[in-house]
């Protein structure tokens, strides 16, 4: 995914397939309203899986870009060593589903788990809806860990990285349909958003390590 330029991301093309073949099969068959319903699930899938190309902002060397598109529903104060931030985007059907690198470095680590695809407000969803767990790592020690979350969605989670890996910041690394993301940042973090903020993934500045 991290060289994919073309306009769709390759994790539609198989359901955009199927709806073409459906949508050929029932206009052949002259079944009116399927075919009309198919040529709908073409648009709406080439919407879903849209891939557009992105120029990354020159920032300094210790900058965080967001890793979705989304709405900045909150932010909190932890009291934790490690994290004292944690910020939730919540990202629909309408935003881009790829998921992008925040920073130039390394990831670290990496917990996929599959499970439900509940409501966000459902009571279990934080238990058991599927997730990945991730933590990103610049040149200078500095960390940041990303969850994302699915709610009510028709895809799983794909990854196209594995621990480890060096990545540059603004690079693909997955998609994730309807889900929320949930970033935590260190104590040594300068916020640069604000809550009801529309993020854009490898656009918008989320903050510097200091």
């Amino acid at each position: 995914m991290n060289n994919n330029l073309l306009p769709i991301a390759k994790e539609g093309f198989s359901r955009i397939g199927f709806a073409i073949l459906a949508y050929a099969i029932f206009t052949i068959l002259d079944f009116g309203f399927l075919g009309f319903f198919s040529f709908l699930l073409i648009i709406f899938f080439v919407f879903v899986y849209r891939n557009p190309e992105r120029m990354v902002p020159s920032l300094e060397k210790m900058s965080v870009l967001s890793p979705v598109d989304g709405v900045l529903l909150s932010i909190k104060e932890l009291e934790n060593d490690e994290y004292l931030y944690k910020l939730e985007i919540n990202s629909s059907y309408l935003n881009v589903s790829l998921l992008r690198t925040p920073l130039n470095g390394t990831l670290n680590y990496m917990d996929l788990k599959h499970g439900a695809r509940l409501s966000k407000n459902a009571i279990l969803s934080k238990e058991i809806n599927e997730r990945v767990e991730l933590i990103f790592e610049d040149d200078y020690e500095n960390k940041v860990k990303i969850s994302h979350m699915l709610k009510q969605s028709f895809d799983d989670i794909k990854l196209n990285v594995i621990p480890k890996q060096r990545l540059v910041q603004g690079s693909r690394y997955g998609l994730m349909v309807n889900g929320i993301t949930t970033i935590y940042l260190p104590q040594n973090f300068r916020l640069n958003v604000s809550v009801g903020q529309e993020l854009n993934a490898s656009q918008t500045l989320i903050g510097y390590f200091s």
